[in-house]
């Protein structure tokens, strides 16, 4: 005969959270340890962190500081703030929430945590369960933890974070030289983004500065909604190349781009925002320069175009 799993509720087994629950888990940590794969050991509980009280302070393996809080009852924000704050106050490596009911939003900010943070964080779902008269019998479910996908989340999210931010920078710096010197790109605001720009004063052909790690480039970007206008309108420029090299001072790069709708016209140096810093104003310098004298062999040519509206 097999029985079946009845569920039993939490306060008929644990009637106090603190006193009953939270010691019983201290005095059993392995039925943890077994639902999570961890080897926590040298369990303390009420440990102080300020004017707080956290339930449970462990040890890893590795002799880590892992903090656990208990909530024999729905998730809510209070106990969330909780374990945010006892895990940066003790410089804990990891935080177990064990709740009775994990509601969604905070599966996501947990799921959140673990992308964003160097700690670990666990999400898990305590109920007491019995089969036929059998004694209630404890079962934790992970039901949001660490793992190597949300690890290479986060990583790639921190170096997003530390690329815009250089970007940002990078822009900014550029936009202060090269207002000195011209007013085309005077009034933008800078970003983090991989290109700035403002309009020719035509509708759709941009002067855009673009940066990546090793390089940086001038370009006319040409892209006013169809196909078949910008190549027209890149053919007619292109008409006028050895005049336009000959103004600019130098060869420029001239895609058409047939497989894609937009074209552009470019002159792209060595350095970019990952050069030294101390190189920065140097190589901003050169590729302002290289702007302006984009713009001005430009300028005659965008004059004669003949637009479809």
């Amino acid at each position: 005969m097999i029985g079946k799993i009845q569920r039993v509720p939490l306060r008929d087994v644990w009637k106090h959270e603190a006193k009953d629950f939270t010691q019983w888990l201290q005095e059993n940590i392995d039925v943890l340890n077994s639902a999570l794969d961890l080897n926590l050991i040298n369990v303390d509980r009420e440990r102080e962190t300020g004017d707080f009280s956290i339930d449970l302070v462990a040890e890893d393996d590795g002799g880590g500081t892992v903090i656990i809080e208990n909530q024999l009852e729905k998730s809510n924000h209070d106990h969330l703030g909780k374990l945010i704050t006892y895990l940066t106050g003790m410089g804990a490596k990891a935080a177990i929430w064990i709740v009775s009911e994990p509601r969604p939003e905070h599966v996501a900010a947990v799921a959140w945590l673990n992308e964003s943070s160097s700690a670990a964080f666990y999400m898990v779902k305590v109920e007491a369960v019995r089969i036929g008269e059998s004694p209630a019998a404890p079962l934790f479910t992970l039901i949001v933890g660490p793992s190597r996908e949300t690890q290479e989340v986060g990583k790639t999210k921190k170096e997003l974070a530390e690329r815009y931010g250089i970007r940002k920078r990078w822009w900014t710096q550029l936009v202060e030289r090269s207002a000195k010197v011209s007013k085309l790109h005077a009034h933008i605001t800078p970003g983090e983004y991989s290109w700035i720009g403002t309009s020719s004063g035509i509708s759709g052909l941009n002067f855009n500065y673009v940066v990546i790690q090793d390089a940086s480039s001038a370009e006319l970007y040409i892209d006013r909604g169809e196909a078949e206008e910008n190549k027209s309108i890149f053919d007619q420029l292109y008409a006028n190349k050895p005049a336009v090299e000959k103004s600019f001072g130098g060869p420029l790069s001239w895609e058409r781009l047939e497989n894609r709708r937009a074209c552009r016209i470019k002159f792209t140096q060595e350095g970019g925002y990952r050069s030294p810093e101390d190189e920065w104003p140097s190589i901003q310098d050169k590729i302002i320069n290289a702007m302006n004298r984009l713009e001005q062999a430009l300028r005659p040519y965008l004059k004669q175009l003949k637009l479809s509206s």
